[in-house]
């Protein structure tokens, strides 16, 4: 095999992570690590049982051995459909690059497009009620130092429906605590959203910022860990986790839950839904692009849903009495 052959494949690699993506197409770094460790996990298993994954180049890809990468993700890493369809994407992502890259690649490109996503069984919507959201803030010691991040953190993040990653990036300079309180996030594809926020939650992170020493016009990274570096998306995950299952010790409902980070912004969702505010206002408030994002809101609560059977006209006694073969007269 030529060198020029075997170099190929690198040199795409290079100029998809180098140039493409950030420079051509704007993805934020969260993105382009997403796809780094997708495209990782492909080379590694391409490369089983070579000596060396620097002699791997095109020739060893085609349609049917990322089919049965996807296949091993599913069945050696147990991954479910939704995090294959996200491998896939990054897959499909490279070679599109690939397809005006390197024309002499155009039909490989072609037929590893064509490799379709799995339908993924859709998974009903976690969210925490207001009672729950109380109750797991009522577990908080905020005696402590620790207490006290953690309850501005989950305030913080009840009140605005901020993504995960939005609030652990957040800097000191992103808030505006005197009225109108509001906070700054940036959001998937380096969008910029404004959220408003309470007076009480802008009180309690003007206590927590001033306790911390941090000043409130500085760039300073707002939530860190012991080692004064930003918490991660799974340190929020861990502090959620942590007060969850105490309240759950008192609360059944919150025992047969699976809660994560993300369940506080659909817990915003529905909480602003019930308070009476419109879908529009909602996906602006929670930076969705699609309002069919914001829609699914609408249909998953079950008091909404016995509210509106309750505002419904039954069907007449007299009617029912005339139903004949289950249809109405």
């Amino acid at each position: 095999m030529s060198s020029r052959k075997t170099t190929e494949l690198a040199l795409a690699l290079h100029g998809f992570f180098h140039d493409y993506l950030p420079k051509l197409k704007g993805m934020s770094i969260h993105t382009i690590h997403s796809y780094r460790d997708s495209l990782k996990l492909l080379l590694t298993f391409l490369g089983e049982g070579r000596r060396s994954l620097l002699k791997l180049s095109f020739a060893d890809i085609d349609a049917n051995r990322i089919i049965a990468f996807l296949e091993h993700l599913e069945t050696g890493r147990h991954n479910s459909p939704g995090t294959r369809n996200i491998r896939l994407a990054a897959i499909h992502c490279f070679f599109r690059y690939v397809a005006s890259s390197f024309p002499q690649c155009f039909l490989l490109a072609q037929q590893i497009l064509g490799v379709p996503f799995k339908r993924a069984k859709t998974r009903e919507i976690e969210y925490l009620e207001f009672d729950e959201i109380n109750a797991v803030l009522d577990k908080i010691d905020t005696s402590t130092k620790d207490g006290r991040r953690d309850y501005a953190l989950l305030v913080l993040m009840f009140n605005t429906g901020g993504r995960v990653q939005e609030i652990v990036d957040l800097k000191a300079n992103d808030l505006r605590l005197s009225p109108p309180c509001a906070v700054r996030l940036f959001g998937k594809g380096r969008k910029e959203r404004t959220c408003p926020i309470w007076a009480k939650t802008a009180q309690v992170l003007s206590k927590y910022l001033e306790e911390r020493i941090i000043d409130p016009r500085a760039p300073q990274a707002i939530f860190t860990n012991h080692m004064g570096t930003p918490l991660t998306r799974f340190g929020v995950r861990y502090i959620l986790a942590k007060y969850t299952k105490m309240a759950a010790e008192k609360n059944s409902k919150l025992r047969s839950k699976r809660l994560h980070p993300h369940s506080v912004r659909h817990s915003t969702a529905v909480y602003l839904l019930k308070s009476g505010v419109d879908l529009s206002t909602i996906a602006s408030w929670l930076g969705h692009v699609s309002p069919d994002t914001t829609s699914k809101y609408a249909t998953i609560d079950m008091d909404m849903k016995r509210q509106a059977i309750a505002k419904a006209k039954p069907v007449s006694d007299k009617k029912i009495s005339r139903v004949t073969n289950w249809r109405l007269e």
